[in-house]
């Protein structure tokens, strides 16, 4: 589906990919809707794109059902309809093991990442389908499919929405709803500070971080070309392949640079 001309709403739209999503989509003809749980992120968000009425900003807390089950109303009120769900809005879990995870950390990350994608899909689906087009993208992750040692239940929590877009997609094969689940890699945001964890201060990786509008970029061109998998970074696409080809060698690997990353300097 192309963006020029559709109204999308964007979670997640305070900072990061969220903001690159929203300029872009602005830049490339849309309205939207810019969900966040920080008033001063979407303010930032707003002074930036300069777009006047086509953009509406909303503050919400995405595991606040009720405000969720509320947000369609006020979005139908800035816009007059809507044709495009882009649930980016995540966070990471503490660095450590499952079994030095409180119960909390634990609700945090699962409430966020998978009930607050649920929440919003289920308020705007309706929508969507009376549409004569539209599009539903969620964004999972690298971690949902590949395992990474000290964000087990991040990856738990991803590898749930990225099953539960497909069987979204299966689901509407039939209707005018197009379906893409959204895999970033290592991507140059602050989703650590913004999850409220502690940078790990290790070594350095060598890993290779997709910049946030390249992100962003990559998300729009292939929701306009409808693709279900969508795969952002070259990471992410290598990952995709060695889990398959040699799962145990592609672990023990991730586990010994993951180790470095997290062990503190001397």
């Amino acid at each position: 589906m192309r963006i020029q001309g559709k109204v999308w709403v964007v979670t997640g739209a305070g900072n990061g990919m969220g903001r690159e999503l929203v300029l872009l989509m602005l830049a490339r003809g849309a309205r939207v809707a810019a969900v966040d749980v920080s008033a001063a992120g979407l303010e930032e968000t707003a002074r930036i794109a300069a777009a006047g009425d086509r953009l509406s900003t909303h503050v919400l807390d995405i595991t606040d059902q009720a405000g969720v089950e509320a947000l369609p109303a006020a979005v139908v009120g800035a816009h007059g309809t809507v044709d495009g769900l882009l649930n980016n809005a995540g966070v990471i879990q503490p660095f450590l093991p499952v079994a030095e995870l409180d119960d909390a950390a634990i609700r945090r990350v699962l409430d966020i990442n998978l009930m607050g994608t649920v929440h919003m899909t289920r308020a705007f689906l309706p929508l969507l389908v009376e549409r004569p087009e539209a599009h539903l993208a969620n964004v999972s992750s690298m971690g949902g499919f590949f395992p990474f040692p000290g964000q087990t239940m991040y990856g738990a929590s991803k590898a749930a929405v990225k099953l539960f877009t497909e069987g979204l997609y299966a689901e509407l094969l039939d209707t005018s709803v197009s379906v893409s689940v959204i895999m970033p890699g290592a991507i140059a945001t602050d989703i650590t500070a913004n999850s409220g964890i502690e940078t790990p201060t290790g070594e350095e990786g060598s890993v290779r971080m997709t910049q946030p509008d390249q992100a962003a970029r990559i998300m729009v061109e292939g929701i306009e070309k409808d693709r279900l998998h969508i795969y952002v970074g070259a990471d992410a696409r290598l990952m995709s392949i060695a889990i398959k080809v040699m799962p145990k060698a592609a672990i023990r690997f991730v586990k010994k640079q993951m180790a470095k990353a997290l062990t503190p300097s001397a």
